[in-house]
């Protein structure tokens, strides 16, 4: 399945250019991609986070774009405008995080990604960051890495954590991996909690426009994940945990005020790496690319100097 897909330019603040598209992944799931091309100085590989979508990545592409990249962005299956579970489609669902794995591999075998020029650079945020980091372990091409709050665990005690993974492992295997995860609500984040206590971003002005966004769109949306989703996250995160680090430069941001994922095992798999570099960023909450325009400049400069660094040298991990 290929032609051309939605866009919604009006809530996006991207830059113009985009071609939005549909892709199959190989078991047959219908996905969501748009690309900016056009740039000569390599290209963006964007992997958002659990329920984000292309257009939430608009200002994020400005930026890229203004720095001569093409990008790419991603819809991931159950979420955006890509193929969502015919049950629950409100929720976030999948059997298998190895499942992502197959809409990476669509999207950079897609025609206009392979197209674009190198070198190629992965931009990952939380659960694109999850996914990120097995993609780095089994795909070739990518000569360096950023990642903002990398989901390599959740922020919870490690006995909760196990208590969880039983729970969840046990419920999907009597059929009730479909229901919402217990304490998760089936509300959007951003229309169920105040600016004031929310744990996305402290920046009022980006809170807002993501609200605008699904609230114009509420397709867009998504709402807690289900038992399922949960079962496969701690799976997931326990299998990389143990596995092999990627060899490649890799730029990882971590809030001061993160209250989603593990700062504890991000700071241990970033000491761990060879060639890893963490910056923590003061007053930032879990979304670093919606924060307060003191914090972004921060994180741009730091991203301008990571990517501006000799290539040479550099191995794609393979």
């Amino acid at each position: 399945m290929s032609g051309e897909a939605p866009f919604f330019a009006e809530v996006a603040d991207a830059p113009e250019g985009v071609r939005a598209f549909w892709m199959e992944a190989q078991d047959g799931t219908r996905l969501r991609a748009a690309v900016w091309s056009g740039g000569a100085a390599g290209t963006a590989i964007v992997l958002p986070g659990r329920t984000e979508f292309v257009e939430k990545y608009g200002r994020v592409v400005t930026r890229l774009r203004e720095r001569d990249l093409s990008v790419a962005v991603i819809d991931w299956r159950g979420q955006g405008l890509s193929q969502r579970h015919p049950v629950t489609p409100h929720l976030g669902h999948v059997d298998d995080f190895r499942r992502y794995q197959e809409d990476v591999r669509a999207l950079l075998s897609h025609p206009e990604v392979a197209a674009l020029p190198g070198p190629r650079h992965m931009i990952a945020h939380s659960m694109g960051a999850c996914i990120g980091l097995r993609t780095l372990l089994e795909e070739s091409g990518f000569a360096t890495a950023v990642f903002t709050a990398p989901m390599w665990h959740l922020q919870m005690r490690a006995a909760t954590r196990e208590l969880t993974a039983k729970m969840t492992r046990l419920a999907s295997a009597f059929g009730f991996g479909l229901r919402l995860t217990p304490g998760a609500s089936p509300r959007p984040t951003a229309l169920s909690v105040e600016f004031e206590t929310n744990a996305l971003t402290s920046d009022p002005e980006h809170f807002a426009w993501c609200v605008r966004q699904i609230t114009a769109h509420p397709e867009l949306s998504l709402g807690g994940p289900n038992v399922q989703w949960t079962r496969a996250a701690l799976e997931e995160m326990a299998r990389l945990y143990v596995a092999p680090l990627p060899n490649l430069p890799v730029l990882t941001f971590l809030g001061s005020e993160e209250r989603v994922v593990s700062a504890s095992v991000i700071r241990s798999q970033m000491k761990a790496m060879r060639a890893g570099r963490l910056v923590d960023l003061e007053g930032a909450r879990h979304e670093i690319f919606m924060e307060r325009p003191e914090i972004l400049a921060v994180v741009w400069n730091e991203i301008d100097g990571f990517l501006a660094a000799p290539l040479s040298g550099r191995q794609a991990v393979g």
